[in-house]
Parts: C-alpha cells; sequence; structure tokens
C-alpha cells in the first residue's frame, strides 16, 4: 500500500486509516502498548493531588480567612474565550475565529474522530460532514467505508453493523491533554493535539483488552463560512510518560467505569 493509500485521499486530506487487525487505527495512528501507560495517568494524578494538598497545608494554628485578602471572582474563574453553546449533531461548532478557537477546535475534533462512532457507517459519515471541510470529507468517506469493512470489524470482535457483543464493551476515546498551535492566520491554522488513547474490547472473552496509547495529533484547519474546518490531519507516537505502579483493573471494573463515566462533551 502507497503512502498516499494509508491517508485516505490524494494530496490533500492526511487522515490516517486502520489498516492492521491488531490496531483499529493502523500502525502510525494507534500503536498497540502495554497496559502500564495508564498506571502513569493514575500515578501523576495521585501525585499532583498531594502536591497540591501539601502546598495548600496552612500551619498548624487555624486562622480565620480575612476578607481583605479574598480573591476577587474575576481571578477564580475560567479564563479564554467561552466555549461554544452550538453543536452539529454531537459535534461543537461555533469555535471563536482566534487561536483559542482553533485550539479547541483542533481538541475537539481529536475527541470525536477518536470515538467508537467512527466504527459505524452512520456516525461516521456524520462526524466526517461534521469535521472537515466539504471537498476533504468526499474524499474521505470512500477509503474510510474500505478501511472500516465487516471483515475489520470482525477483526476487532464487532459485528458488521459496528456493535460489540452481548456481554461486552468496545472502547475507543481520545482524552487531550494539551494543545499546541503551530502556525496560525485568520484563514488557516495548524494545531497539534497531545493525547492519550483508550483502545480495546472490555468482556469476558475478550482477546484485545482495553489499552491505552500516547499520540500527537496535528491538524491543518480551514476558516470555512463562520467556523474551523480540518483540511488535513496526521499523528505521530508521544510524547508517552513512564508507566507507573497501579495494577491494572478486570475486565469488569474497566466495563463499569466506561458506563458509568461518559465522554466530554468538550474538549478545551
Amino acid at each position: 500500500m502507497s503512502s498516499e493509500d494509508q491517508y485516505g485521499g490524494t494530496g490533500q486530506t492526511r487522515t490516517r486509516l486502520p489498516d492492521s487487525p491488531a490496531d483499529p487505527y493502523g500502525p502510525t495512528r494507534r500503536t498497540p502498548r502495554t497496559s502500564r501507560s495508564l498506571i502513569t495517568v493514575v500515578g501523576v494524578v495521585v501525585l499532583l493531588i498531594a502536591a497540591i494538598a501539601f502546598a495548600n497545608q496552612g500551619p498548624d494554628t487555624p486562622t480565620s480567612p480575612s476578607t481583605d485578602n479574598a480573591p476577587s471572582t474575576t481571578s477564580t474563574a475560567p479564563t479564554g474565550t467561552t466555549p461554544v453553546t452550538g453543536k452539529n449533531g454531537t459535534i461543537p461548532k461555533g469555535f471563536a475565529h482566534d487561536e483559542q478557537g482553533a485550539a479547541s477546535a483542533a481538541a475537539n475534533y481529536a475527541v470525536v474522530l477518536g470515538s467508537d462512532g467512527m466504527f459505524k457507517k452512520n456516525s461516521r459519515n456524520a462526524i466526517v460532514d461534521g469535521i472537515y471541510t466539504p471537498e476533504s470529507g468526499q474524499q474521505l468517506k470512500g477509503p474510510l467505508d474500505q478501511a472500516y469493512s465487516a471483515a475489520f470489524l470482525s477483526q476487532m470482535g464487532l459485528d458488521a453493523n459496528g456493535n460489540a457483543p452481548q456481554g461486552s464493551v468496545f472502547v475507543s476515546r481520545t482524552i487531550p491533554v494539551g494543545t499546541k498551535v503551530e502556525n496560525y492566520s485568520p484563514t488557516a491554522a495548524k494545531v497539534s493535539v497531545w493525547y492519550m488513547g483508550l483502545i480495546g474490547m472490555s468482556g469476558p472473552q475478550s482477546t484485545d483488552p482495553v489499552r491505552t496509547v500516547w499520540k500527537t495529533w496535528t491538524f491543518s484547519l480551514s476558516w470555512a463560512g463562520d467556523d474551523w474546518k480540518a483540511v488535513s490531519d496526521d499523528q505521530t507516537d508521544g510524547p508517552a510518560p513512564v508507566p507507573g505502579d497501579v495494577r491494572a483493573s478486570t475486565s469488569d471494573d474497566i466495563s463499569k467505569a466506561i458506563k458509568d463515566f461518559g465522554g466530554f462533551t468538550y474538549a478545551r
């Protein structure tokens, strides 16, 4: 397969397509790693919470807070442009026409493109229509349908419609860690999204347990009409943190967590 075949286009749109049964996102999109990557995330969070708690410890003798030194509401409020309120289906739309808006668009597009909705044709087409420019989206649909074939879905443990077996939970999530605006102009922007991904099947008969991956997803965006739209995208491995020491959870625990903790509808 040529390099152009892996991108789902012929020079304009560079979306990674899955081409390995062992990895639903292809060798260049989501390289399987050990479940110890998840350990790192939990360990870092625990250490961060501990550090914050230690830093906020006051003297042994309790003191009453002074109203004169109380922080103003503006200093504790979220900063930056207000998140969008509009949606194109389940996809946020109406991002600000500035650098932060471009970064927000890229982060949210990474979340949607990394979701399990990409494994079902109807939702996949809706995602493509909502994220890409019309020209780029039209070029993507055919190659994506070929990539997410019935044979490939079967290799992932899904039926021809992208559904998991009864009693199992298919997991595909992208969790942005941060964004970086590589370059920006009022008409075009390039934004990189560093993210952790979850991918795999959680269930008693699963041979592909849920694992974590670390990637950087770079989007080329265009200001089209009144919103940022993706023209092309590419991914690279890492940066990946050092694995921690937390024991991997059981399949039942993962399935319960996926059902109990819904994904975010707005990433930044």
